[in-house]
């Protein structure tokens, strides 16, 4: 067992109330069970299928045995361990002692390795059939972390680590990945040894005191604490709070949204907050958010979720009378951009005002108000791949009620809000399955939708800054404003980072790189009220 010193100062830089300054790390470790991937009900189903029948083969007729019990035996024997010590851990439990046999024994062999092999033989049986469920905030988490800069790794005593990233298609989220299969190789200890984090941090070119560990089993703190990690974060997925302090847990949340990252721009010092709970409101706040006199806003709108309430079907979307005559008022005194996830046509005919600027289908097809068009051209490449696509989810996904497919211009909507929760998993799965055959597209998630969109260097913040171009609002004149509810509207929070105001509209905990909030179209009116309000006031 290797041990590492904690550097104390390291581990000021995260606070009990889940703070973290980023520029005091230079990298993030995840477990991946339970931390990032759903896969930990799989496991648990295969290890007790497993002892279970082992158990009852092996108790003299007529007696009682006590099943494996997920709640208690696998969090105490097996969860984060190597398979072959989760197996002989469990067993030692119960008095029964095997040979260790050899990793190439059969599959229900007698040994702890042939009884290893069984589970992992169930496992996959069930991986194929069930699929991966993935915890949406944490893959938020990796994908805000990456685009600050912070390297990543996946730290896993599963030998099947690789297998579970592939069928999330999550691969690329990770800079290295420290296994079961590594383990193995460079023959280190399992946790609660600390070899495999430390040596998940060596291949990051980053210190044990640079990195945040992230884990949800009481073995997995230990070993980054006993790695001296600067900060050492525990996921609380089964009311284990206590225990995860007592192995030495720095910050304990329930779910990843929970922390809060501050990340400083070295160019300005200013200091980002990207958020996982509350953000400061935007209402409250006003005065810090609307512009000087001597500089005019630019106002930039998400549509669903934002000017209207999220609905069950996109159709049902209507603009109010009221939020119509708001975006009226203040597109007469400043500039006012639509940009959403809509077809151009869609979102024009629905907000059905000639004065504002729209770019529709995530901003790849935009036009003004003075008969202005352009299309993304290099997006326009992708249509004959988007329709096979589209076609491939329409044949895979009709007989799934509730199921819609929607084809834009620029791209295609998997929703599935409407459909029966016990199917959603398997909706989702089809749509990336379907995505992997399709390498010119990409794949963005949302509120209760997947998205297809040509895979090329261009979203809604790169769009934001074509139309400050072509009209020419410069900083020294203009402060842009961008409100926005969903994920898709993350990339034009970045972009407005250093010299904008991301705004969200949001109730809920997300990862968002907005530095304000809002909880519900209501108050983005209300906020646009005030801000038309501000501009037609006499300037002194």
């Amino acid at each position: 067992m290797t041990v590492v010193k904690t550097d104390d100062n390291a581990r000021k830089t995260c606070s009990a109330d889940a703070v973290l300054h980023l520029e005091h790390f230079k990298a993030f470790i995840f477990d991946l069970d339970g931390v990032i991937t759903q896969t930990a009900k799989i496991h648990a189903v295969a290890w007790k299928k497993m002892f279970d029948d082992y158990l009852a083969k092996h108790t003299p007729h007529g007696k009682a045995y006590t099943p494996f019990d997920i709640e208690s035996d696998y969090l105490r024997y097996v969860d984060g361990k190597p398979r072959y010590d989760g197996v002989r851990s469990f067993l030692q439990s119960r008095d029964v002692a095997l040979p260790y046999g050899d990793p190439g024994d059969a599959p229900g062999k007698e040994t702890v390795c042939g009884l290893g092999n069984l589970k992992d033989d169930l496992y996959h049986a069930t991986l194929r059939s069930d699929g991966v469920e993935v915890y949406q905030s944490s893959i938020q988490l990796l994908r805000l972390l990456r685009d600050a800069g912070i390297r990543t790794a996946v730290v896993s005593s599963s030998r099947n680590c690789l297998d579970v990233l592939k069928a999330a298609d999550i691969v690329e989220l990770f800079d290295a990945r420290v296994d079961g299969i590594e383990l193995e190789r460079l023959q280190m200890p399992g946790k609660p040894a600390p070899d495999m984090f430390i040596e998940a941090s060596r291949r990051l070119d980053a210190s044990p005191q640079r990195c945040v560990g992230v884990e949800d089993a009481t073995s997995g703190v230990a070993a980054l604490r006993a790695a001296g990690f600067g900060c050492v974060v525990g996921v609380n997925r089964a009311n284990q709070t206590n225990a995860l302090y007592e192995h030495g847990a720095d910050v304990v949340v329930d779910d990843l949204a929970e922390l809060k990252l501050v990340e400083v721009n070295q160019a300005s010092g200013k200091a980002k907050t990207a958020s996982v709970s509350a953000l400061p409101d935007a209402l409250e706040r006003f005065d810090e958010i609307a512009p000087p006199d001597e500089r005019k806003p630019a106002v930039f709108l998400d549509y669903d979720g934002t000017l209207t309430p999220i609905v069950s079907r996109p159709q049902d979307a209507v603009l109010s009378n009221a939020m119509r005559a708001t975006l009226q008022r203040l597109a007469t005194l400043c500039t006012v951009a639509i940009v959403s996830g809509r077809d151009l046509a869609d979102v024009r005919n629905l907000v059905a005002l000639k004065d504002l600027w729209y770019a529709g289908s995530h901003g790849f097809d935009i036009a003004g108000p003075n008969g202005e068009r352009t299309e993304h051209q290099e997006g326009r490449r992708y249509l004959a791949e988007l329709d096979a696509a589209e076609q491939d989810l329409l044949d895979a996904l009709a007989n799934v009620r509730g199921c819609l497919v929607e084809r834009k211009r620029f791209s295609i909507a998997t929703h599935y809000r409407l459909v029966a929760p016990d199917e959603v998993e398997s909706v989702t799965q089809t749509a990336r399955n379907i995505h992997k055959h399709h390498s010119g597209l990409r794949l963005k998630g949302g509120k209760k939708v997947l998205e297809l969109q040509p895979d090329v260097d261009w979203h809604k913040g790169k769009a934001l800054r074509w139309l400050m171009r072509v009209q020419q609002l410069d900083a020294a004149h203009f402060v842009p404003l961008y409100i926005g509810d969903d994920v898709t509207d993350e990339d034009a929070f970045r972009e407005l980072a250093d010299d904008g105001v991301g705004i969200l509209v949001a109730q809920e905990n997300g990862v968002t790189r907005a530095a304000y909030r809002l909880d519900d179209p209501g108050a983005v009116q209300d906020f646009l009220n005030r801000l038309a309000d501000k501009l037609l006031k006499p300037q002194s």
